[in-house]
């Protein structure tokens, strides 16, 4: 066929225009077919595309042909169409009364002739023109449609690259921007549920499922769902722990990717107890979810029709599921850190009932002291018939089970010198410092601290020198409501005792006020309105402990600085 026709430049030009527009695929198909059926005595024709996933080829474009012919299909290698599809080569029918491949989809056709759309070799689909009579289409005809089919062919590949294209952009920016929303879930149910329905909205799915994967027992258990149309589908759902030999989504954990099932309406699949009962469900696409290398679950997309995965689609879902694990982890760590800073404030508590216990047991030991002095010093007795004898003996007595539980109470109190091992001070620092990490982050507060050059060590009970770190660091950032910056230094110098260690801890917040400044270190006295005020006495009891002390070194509108003196272990 001869380019250089000028009717069959005008329509290759009106092809090629349609891949460089803004025209979308199906606007596309139905214009394509009409562009080439104007350059033929065609009384109908068709534009049939083959379907990945069922290998069926579907009518989406038609003109001229009774309703409802859209819906018919046909298998490759059946009738004019399919014989085309399957061999990829043109055909021309000039009497359809003499061909016994012809199968009729509109009454009074009587010649027909229909060329291939190819795409690299690969063909995607047929073009097909009928005439009402015999003969009305020539061999030159087929040559000129095979022309027009192949550049359709290439229009088409084009478009869907385009909307290919489209597609993953809108798909990347989602997945981006739901990866910044599921970092800030917290709530491990809210987390759940905003994954599961961002999946399913994601891929414009039927149902997405997120399963919790215990390896200690090997089973699944369904974690979180969002169905279509609301709550219905729930009721095919399993909710009791599946064991992994008895379920279809463990797979995708063994094979650690993406793994895809086809056709999951069929016998071989409903025996899987992990399956929803959904008989509308056609095919499902399951990733793992993996947090430092182990399996901790399976995200699974659903679709109520049979659907054949791209490699983009298989790529999208790890990655959200890539999102979801770092987002659940992300999630787990809070919720540590924040049971640890329970336990911290729970003892915390129960060292100020202590501390609080001793100085109520130090006052009354005081006086009574003295009443014993006195009574002892009165030198009465009574005749032994006397009943005042017996009572005094009672008060004697319990005198001094008074002093015994006022003792005990300042003994049980006092931290037992037992408990006190050998720590450097920059593992107590760190291990304080751990602890302090999301308060810091959250506070918009930057910790700088550069360990000492030598291991210092001290005897010390660990636990509660981190409790001394932690309050005036709390305090430290209680004062920073806009953030800052909080220093710790350590630096070392004699003593008349020997050596010892300052640490220093320096914020950048608004200082202590004048008014309650010369008495910090009481008890009961807070500047904060949610505060106990038994913080810094607490601290300040537990460096005397350590034969340190805990002192104001610098206060004023622009920070204030505390430091902690411990005497250095010796060797």
């Amino acid at each position: 066929m001869s380019t250089d026709d000028p009717q069959d430049l005008a329509v290759l030009y009106a092809l090629v225009s349609l891949a460089t527009g803004a025209t979308g695929v199906a606007a596309a198909q139905g214009r394509i077919l009409a562009t080439i059926m104007a350059a033929f005595p065609a009384d109908s024709g068709s534009l049939a595309l083959l379907n990945p996933d069922t290998g069926l080829l579907e009518i989406c474009e038609e003109q001229g042909l009774p309703p409802g012919t859209g819906d018919f299909a046909l298998k490759p290698g059946q009738g004019v169409t399919g014989w085309v599809a399957l061999h990829g080569q043109p055909l021309l029918v000039a009497d359809t009364a003499a061909e016994s491949r012809y199968i009729a989809a509109r009454a009074g056709v009587r010649c027909e002739m229909a060329a291939p759309l190819a795409v690299d070799g690969h063909i995607i689909g047929v073009v097909n023109l009928d005439a009402d009579r015999p003969g009305a289409f020539t061999a030159a005809d087929l040559a000129r449609l095979a022309r027009f089919a192949a550049e359709a062919g290439a229009v088409l590949h084009r478009l869907w690259q385009y909307e290919r294209l489209r597609a993953n952009s809108t798909q990347l920016t989602t997945l981006v921007e739901l990866g910044h929303a599921l970092v800030t879930q917290l709530e491990p149910g809210e987390l759940n549920s905003t994954l599961t329905h961002s999946g399913r909205a994601l891929f414009n799915a039927r149902l997405c499922l997120l399963h919790d994967y215990d390896e200690a027992r090997g089973a699944l258990r369904l974690a979180a769902w969002s169905a279509a149309g609301g709550t219905e589908a729930t009721v095919f759902l399993q909710h009791q722990a599946v064991p992994a030999d008895a379920s279809l989504l463990t797979a995708a954990i063994r094979a650690g990717r993406a793994t895809e099932f086809q056709h999951i309406d069929g016998p071989g699949f409903r025996e899987a107890a992990d399956l929803p009962r959904d008989p509308s469900l056609r095919s499902a696409l399951a990733v793992p979810l993996v947090i430092d290398e182990k399996p901790t679950g399976v995200l699974s997309v659903f679709w109520d029709k049979p659907h054949r995965f791209s490699d983009d689609e298989k790529r999208l879902l790890t990655a959200l599921a890539s999102f979801a694990a770092v987002a659940l982890q992300n999630a787990r760590l809070y919720a540590r850190v924040f049971q640890t800073e329970e336990v911290l404030r729970k003892n915390e508590t129960l060292t100020s009932l202590g501390l609080l216990a001793a100085e109520i047991a130090h006052e009354i030991r005081n006086p009574l002291t003295v009443i014993k002095l006195l009574h002892g010093a009165l030198g009465v007795d009574f005749p032994t018939d006397d009943p005042r004898r017996r009572d005094l003996q009672v008060i004697t007595e319990k005198i001094t089970q008074l002093e015994d539980i006022v003792s005990r109470v300042l003994t049980f109190v006092r931290a037992p010198t037992a408990l006190h091992s050998r720590w450097t001070l920059a593992e107590i620092l760190d291990d304080s410092f751990v602890l302090l990490r999301a308060k810091l982050a959250q506070a918009g507060v930057d910790l700088a601290f550069t360990p000492p050059d030598r291991a210092l060590a001290v005897d010390a009970n660990k636990g509660q020198l981190q409790q001394v770190i932690l309050n005036l660091a709390l305090n430290s950032l209680h004062a920073m409501p806009q953030g800052g910056r909080l220093t710790v230094a350590c630096a070392v110098e004699a003593s008349g005792a020997g050596r010892v260690v300052r640490v220093d801890v320096a914020d950048t917040g608004t200082g202590i006020p004048d008014a309650i400044r010369p008495r910090i270190f009481e008890s009961f006295l807070s500047g904060r309105t949610d505060g106990t005020g038994l913080g810094l006495a607490i601290a300040q009891r537990i460096a005397q402990d350590h034969h340190g002390e805990l002192t104001l070194l610098h206060t004023g509108p622009h920070g204030t600085t505390m430091r902690i003196t411990l005497p250095l272990s010796a060797g």
